[in-house]
């Protein structure tokens, strides 16, 4: 049975200290612009962060109030809003973070990441478009009448010549 069980990652802690340590890694994160930490934890604050860019580029009083709430720190939130606020993620409508593995911790093999925030502009994705091919209109060549031609008589006679010189040649054969 699931009483009193939360939906989320635990973290291998209570659900206090999960807390504190997902506050701590965005606020780590909004200060730095990047972090080197576990994909776990690194997955598990991605969403925070993107709830947090989301308010700040409503920027109204009841986002920042949300975004205080959730990194705890008003002065960084501030910072935050003053850089949605000059255009910093006004092209992009999510993925506001990059994780890049490193590979595993020689201790325990938990897979080290880098997490950063993404500054870039967006860039369209080029289409692939096949070359296009130009149409030129072939002049039509000119038709030429087939002839009547008369070899198939000539044929005919000869047939009938040679079949007339074989036949009195078997006549005598047979005699």
């Amino acid at each position: 049975m699931r009483h009193n069980k939360k939906r989320g990652m635990k973290l291998g802690t209570d659900a206090s200290h999960t807390k504190a340590m997902k506050r701590s890694l965005v606020r780590a994160l909004f200060e730095n612009d990047r972090i080197k930490t576990i994909d776990v934890r690194a997955k598990a604050i991605r969403a925070d962060v993107d709830h947090v860019i989301t308010w700040a580029k409503k920027g109204d009083v009841a986002s920042r109030r949300l975004a205080i709430a959730t990194v705890g720190d008003k002065d960084i939130v501030r910072e935050v809003f003053e850089k949605a606020q000059q255009g910093m993620w006004a092209d992009r409508n999510g993925g506001y973070t990059r994780i890049m593995k490193l590979g595993p911790r020689k201790g325990d093999s938990a897979e080290i990441v880098i997490m950063e925030l993404v500054t870039e502009p967006v860039q369209p994705k080029a289409k692939k478009a096949a070359p296009k091919a130009k149409v030129t209109k072939v002049e039509e060549a000119p038709v030429e009448e087939p002839k009547a031609e008369e070899p198939v008589a000539e044929e005919v006679a000869e047939v009938e010549e040679t079949a007339a010189e074989e036949a009195p040649a078997e006549e005598e054969k047979a005699e």
